[in-house]
């Protein structure tokens, strides 16, 4: 019966027991692998697509299209082609907007599967073999060496200086040491459990053994792509919005319409089939036809503008406005808040303390020494020799001059620190005779070196409690309760401590024993280093507080060291924190209170992560995630808005994500939620601009049915008034600058109606006053003897112009005439487009017959702009009063 106890606390006798000899080089048999491949299946992640036809069919579920699809099904029936087709080419149009960006959207699984193993080294039959990694199964011996990806979840049971690097898994910036001793702790986090290696992990450094114990879904990467695939994507608020405007509309119209039609046949004016032209004409001019168009096109250009200017690729255009209404973002910490660069802070030698300027590797900064430059002691030039030789890293830079290493980060410190005193092309005068390599066990590295004058020497570095008995050794004096007490104080302040030393030796040693450093070397001093914020992440995150955006720190380090850097960024004036473990203990109700009131989240698992989005989620809070690394792909999905890095970010996170940042630049954060604001607001503007004018259109038709008249209106002339004159007058709204203070404000609440009181009141009597101008307009040209197709041409032109003029209204809150007036330039091009297009429509002659116009005179024209001059006034004289109260 298979135990349930977890493999990391198994002993290495117990996988001993499923082998010939209890030789794990002897490996499964051909045929016991062939078994279990049979009965497991082999080790591979699946995962289903959807087909595109379904993705287009679903671009019709839309209360809005249904409509328009009847009223082109009603239009063809009554033999009016032209009209026909006409709605149906607004109904494709918005069907292939919505189509292209699902068809756009990540696919994060191909990604994860990339990331596998393709070849496995086993142990079969007594023989080490090259196989498929999809062959692989529960049981087989699996050899590591330097330069192999780990082929599924494996228990190491012999290690040879093994190092994996895990920190796409699980955010630790260094690859961990393995072992093969059993782990008695419970609840141990991915990143300590030091006898495991996990599929699409990295051997760096050494070989060894590991026996598969878990593979495809039931590795830890497994379970990731499973969560990915689960992850259900939520519908932004904005959308969720415009889908309850859009229902309530539409009701409301249909509503309207069986009304209308059943007061048209009770009154007997018109014949069947003109009632239910008339009817079909006010539900395709009272629908709001062009806003998903609007807001997509308005949507586009913001994810164009912020792609250009602001470093942010936008994969799904409902994204951009998402952050708009972001109340609070849950962020990895390496890479994303810090550099992923461990750096040299602080440095100790006897009771001297120097501060280290800079951060990262590129190499740039001066030692201080009460805030002055220090002079390089002998001690502390030693001391920096010995950090750089007592290294197998390399600094290297990059063709656009960026700095990296190649090897550990925190090697690459010491390296860093070295050239912040000596140029790049100078390196400490030693010869290398011998080198002791990092070692689990023992944890130090020491390397032993030749001067110019022939004295050799070893320089060491490591863990302190490692080198404090060495110290002792040498110098029976050694203040160990001083340097400890320095450690534990560098320690609380989240940074990694290292010690360094020296020993002489003679001239003629050539190799490195363990033995003889415990003879004893002499003690250099400490140095404090850190994985640092980001400088610009903590001017980002003031502006956050500022506009009450709050901000999660999620990260698989230390609580002491998530605490540290908490307070260092300023996510809070008191930070709390909660462990991974911790977490897992609570209730769902717990989650929701927990993920409210902590800051800092350590030694978390990519599920944990993914169950405080959901529970920010659950708690009502518009939640973004930001990190890079494949343990933060489940969270980045089901999060409203997944915001991966674009340079250090794996390719799964950025598949993951909804949103990319090119620059890696947290701070572009603060101004992606404004831009984010700028756009919902624009977006708003555009909807109480256009739902007035539509529903204007269905008046004019209602009270001309009421008022037993004939129709002023065509439905191509309402297609026409709802979809290219309104498209195009609101371009102007892609361009409006933000209004002032929109950081200043919290987000807006969720479930919150798109319209307050006063935005439906405006619709409304903006709607009747727009109706019964353009109608007496009408009837006053009819009176003096017009022809009815002259006074159908200036109806149309009056509803243009007054959405012309209301537009200088809408798009501000401040009075349209004051100094915001000139802030939007473009919109008046736009204008002059929209007026271009009118005269088109009123005088060439195949637009004259495809929407029933004819030519204007002056004096029409003139009525026309004075009518729109109107609703301006009207508008701005409630804006008035408004301020007035307001003040």
């Amino acid at each position: 019966m298979e135990s349930n106890t977890p493999y990391y606390q198994r002993s290495i006798d117990e996988f001993k027991q499923n082998y010939t000899q209890e030789d794990f080089e002897q490996g499964l048999s051909s045929k016991e692998a062939a078994d279990r491949l049979e009965k497991f299946g082999p080790n591979e992640l699946t995962s289903e697509k959807e087909p595109k036809w379904k993705i287009l069919l679903r671009q019709f579920n839309n209360m809005i299209i249904y409509i328009l699809l009847v009223a082109c099904l009603l239009t063809i029936l009554m033999a009016h082609y032209s009209d026909a087709v006409i709605i149906g080419l607004v109904v494709i149009a918005n069907a292939f907007i919505g189509y292209y960006q699902e068809v756009n959207a990540s696919n994060a699984l191909e990604k994860i599967k990339e990331m596998l193993s393709t070849q496995a080294t086993v142990f079969r039959d007594g023989q080490r073999k090259m196989i498929n990694a999809e062959e692989l199964v529960v049981g087989d011996a699996v050899f590591l060496e330097a330069g192999s990806k780990v082929p599924a979840d494996l228990r190491i049971v012999d290690a040879d200086n093994l190092r994996i690097q895990e920190s796409a898994l699980t955010g630790e910036a260094d690859s961990v040491e393995k072992t093969t001793n059993a782990i008695s702790a419970d609840d141990v986090t991915l990143a300590e459990q030091y006898n495991m290696a996990f599929a699409s992990t990295s051997v760096t450094n050494g070989s060894g053994v590991g026996i598969v114990v878990a593979t495809a879904e039931n590795t830890e990467i497994g379970k990731i792509s499973t969560e990915v695939n689960r992850s259900k994507e939520r519908k932004t608020p904005l959308m969720q919005e415009i889908d309850n405007l859009g229902k309530g509309v539409t009701y409301v119209v249909i509503a309207a319409a069986v009304v209308l039609f059943l007061i048209g046949l009770f009154f007997g004016t018109y014949s069947i089939s003109t009632l239910s032209l008339a009817v079909v004409i006010m539900v395709v001019g009272s629908v709001p036809e062009g806003l998903p168009a609007t807001t997509s096109v308005i949507l586009a250009m913001g994810v164009s503008d912020m792609a250009k200017h602001k470093h942010t690729i936008v994969k799904t255009l409902p994204a951009v406005e998402t952050l708009g209404s972001v109340d609070v973002i849950a962020t990895d910490k390496t890479g994303t808040l810090t550099k992923n660069e461990m750096t040299v802070k602080d440095i100790l030698i006897d009771d001297t303390q120097y501060f280290v300027e800079g951060n990262g590797y590129k190499p740039e900064g001066t030692i201080l020494l009460d805030n002055q430059q220090a002079t390089l002691t002998s001690k502390l030039k030693q001391f920096l020799a010995a950090g750089f030789e007592a290294n197998d890293t390399q600094l290297v830079q990059n063709e656009v001059g960026e700095w990296d290493i190649h090897g550990e980060p925190t090697d690459g410190s010491f390296l860093t620190l070295y050239h912040k005193v000596y140029p790049l092309d100078e390196e400490p005068p030693y010869q290398e005779i011998d080198m002791l390599p990092f070692d689990s066990e023992y944890r130090y590295m020491a390397k032993l070196v030749q001067n110019q004058n022939k004295e050799r020497m070893i320089f060491i570095k490591g863990s302190p409690d490692k080198l404090y008995p060495m110290a002792q050794q040498q110098n029976e004096e050694f203040a160990l309760d001083y340097w400890k007490e320095k450690v534990t104080e560098l320690s609380e302040q989240g940074k990694r401590v290292v010690a360094v030393g020296v020993k002489p030796v003679a001239s003629d040693l050539s190799g490195i024993t363990h033995e003889l450093l415990e003879e004893g070397i002499e003690f250099l001093g400490l140095a404090g280093i850190i994985d640092p914020p980001r400088e610009e992440v903590i001017d980002s995150l003031q502006n956050m507080n500022k506009a009450r955006v709050g901000v999660k720190m999620i990260t698989g380090d230390h609580p002491v060291t998530a605490k540290s850097i908490g307070e260092q960024l300023g996510l809070a004036e008191k930070i709390k924190v909660i462990t991974g473990a911790e977490w897992d203990k609570l209730t769902d109700e717990e989650k929701q209170e927990t993920a409210m009131t902590h800051q800092a989240f350590a030694r978390t698992t990519p599920k944990n992560k993914l169950e405080i989005v959901e529970a920010l989620q659950e708690a009502d809070q518009v939640t973004a995630m930001t990190g890079d690394g494949v343990n933060d792909a489940p969270a980045l999905k089901s999060a409203d808005i997944g915001v991966s890095m674009g340079i250090k970010g794996t390719d799964v996170a950025k598949d993951s994500a909804n949103m990319v940042l090119a620059n890696d630049d947290f701070a572009t954060m603060s101004t992606a939620i404004r831009e984010g604001r700028r756009i919902y607001d624009n977006i708003k503007k555009s909807i109480l601009f256009l739902l007035p004018t539509s529903f204007a259109e269905g008046l004019i038709i209602a009270f001309s049915i009421l008022m037993q008249e004939s129709m002023p209106l065509q439905a191509t002339q309402m297609l026409w008034i709802n979809m290219v004159s309104a498209i195009t007058i609101q371009f102007a709204f892609i361009f409006e600058p933000a209004e002032a203070g929109i950081m200043d404000r919290p987000p807006r609440r969720t479930g919150k109606s798109l319209m307050n009181k006063h935005d439906i009141f405006q619709m409304a009597y903006v709607s009747v006053l727009i109706a019964i101008i353009s109608l007496f307009a009408h009837d006053w040209l009819i009176s003096m003897g017009a022809d009815p197709a002259i006074a159908s041409t200036m109806m149309v032109n009056i509803i243009v112009f007054s959405k012309i003029f209301y537009l200088f209204s809408i798009r501000t809150s401040r009075l349209a005439f004051s100094k915001v007036f000139l802030d939007n330039p473009r919109a008046f091009g736009i204008i002059f487009i929209m007026i271009i297009l009118q005269l088109l429509l009123t005088y060439v002659p195949f637009m004259q017959t495809a929407f029933y116009t004819v030519g204007l005179s002056m004096t029409e024209w003139i009525i026309s702009i004075i009518c729109g001059m109107i609703i301006l006034f009207v508008a701005e004289l409630d804006k008035i009063i408004r301020l007035f109260i307001r003040k």
